[in-house]
């Protein structure tokens, strides 16, 4: 988002960014975990946005924003930005397999972001942005397998999303974390990240069980 927040700055420095009517943010649920739950990483851009997509499903207690995907032993926002380290904006979602499964997840992340983009999520630009469903295990795997092969029909270009066996996961900085709650009248969340997230859950209402 770095590249991008100044020019949303200098766009909406004169627009009425508090105009934006409240809206109720998913946040975390609890920091225990449950002892039966679940763990799925997923990239699809900006971790803010995927951080709201999946805590606003049930069954998901919380969606930590971090870095994944890359061989730098100790990153941070800033070398992430810089698209030397490897890693994607990622989050690590906690959620309770009885009340929502990994399909649904992966069909969420899907669902949220335009697979079709390479090294990049709308506004935002660099390999650090790319979309990667990682996996675990074989049947994960082919979860994602079977989901890029029904959604494949849909779309005009061949997707792009990366199928990645799951490594380690670095949790961002502190600010980071549940950012758009925090931060509702930051430019590029006022006009990129609620907007984005709310034509999605009216988009699939009927197909997501939202909380």
């Amino acid at each position: 988002m770095k590249r991008t927040l100044f020019t949303f700055g200098i766009v909406f420095l004169l627009a009425a960014c508090g105009q934006t009517q409240p809206v109720n943010i998913p946040t975390k649920t609890s920091d225990k975990p449950a002892p039966n739950e679940a763990v799925a990483d997923f990239s699809e851009g900006c971790f803010w946005h995927a951080e709201i997509v999946f805590q606003s499903l049930v069954g998901v207690r919380d969606a930590v924003s971090g870095y994944a995907g890359g061989t730098d032993k100790h990153p941070d926002y800033e070398k992430v930005c810089s698209g030397t380290t490897g890693h994607a904006e990622t989050v690590q979602v906690y959620y309770d397999p009885a009340k929502i499964s990994y399909a649904t997840l992966v069909a969420a992340f899907f669902a949220s972001m335009d697979p079709t983009e390479l090294n990049r999520q709308g506004p935002d630009e660099g390999t650090q942005y790319r979309s990667i469903a990682f996996y675990r295990n074989d049947q994960e795997k082919k979860i994602i397998d079977d989901e890029i092969a029904r959604i494949s029909a849909r779309y005009p270009r061949k997707i792009v999303t990366q199928e990645v066996p799951f490594t380690t996961f670095y949790a961002a900085e502190d600010y980071h974390q549940e950012y758009i709650k925090n931060h509702p009248d930051n430019p590029y969340v006022a006009h990129v990240s609620i907007p984005d997230w709310l034509e999605f859950k009216k988009d699939y209402q009927k197909t997501f069980n939202f909380k």
